[in-house]
């Protein structure tokens, strides 16, 4: 993931600058994709700086992070990000989690019609993947497959 900060997808030239190095970093150690995203101040996809980036980061594939989910119109926003050639978008639906957004990444799928993959992405669980499957129709998904493991500290 090229992404200089947590917080906000605004990002200052010093960043933007952070992010250059970063994509060439990982093109160099033999990255198999990107995953990248900016936004105007007003909610909308930075063109302008995700074309940059894009370009930067050829041939790799890039996929728009959920940086999509503080997009101020999501239709506009998808089609922008196909105008500029990514392959894919990670999305909760612009809500905390896929279920909670499931009918908005439905019809960003059905606007797609497989010009771009939508990737739903936030709270996904082997309990509720089959519902989200059907629910989506998605065919990719994003998951953190984390594990939890007992710890050894004493204090805490």
């Amino acid at each position: 993931m090229i992404r200089p900060r947590g917080g906000d997808f605004l990002y200052s030239d010093r960043e933007v600058e952070v992010m250059r190095k970063d994509i060439e970093m990982m093109k160099s150690h033999g990255a198999d994709g990107l995953v990248l995203g900016a936004l105007t101040e007003d909610g909308k996809v930075d063109a302008e700086l995700c074309m940059e980036l894009l370009a930067a980061s050829r041939p790799l594939p890039v996929t728009f992070h959920r940086a999509f989910d503080m997009v101020h119109n999501p239709v506009v926003a998808l089609e922008t990000l196909i105008s500029l050639g990514f392959e894919r978008v990670l999305t909760s639906g612009l809500d905390s989690s896929v279920l909670e957004g499931l009918p908005l990444i439905k019809r960003l799928v059905e606007q797609a019609k497989g010009r771009i993959v939508i990737m739903p992405g936030g709270g996904i669980t082997e309990r509720n993947l089959q519902r989200i499957l059907e629910g989506s129709g998605a065919q990719e998904f994003h998951c953190s497959a984390r594990s939890s493991k007992e710890s050894t500290m004493k204090f805490r």
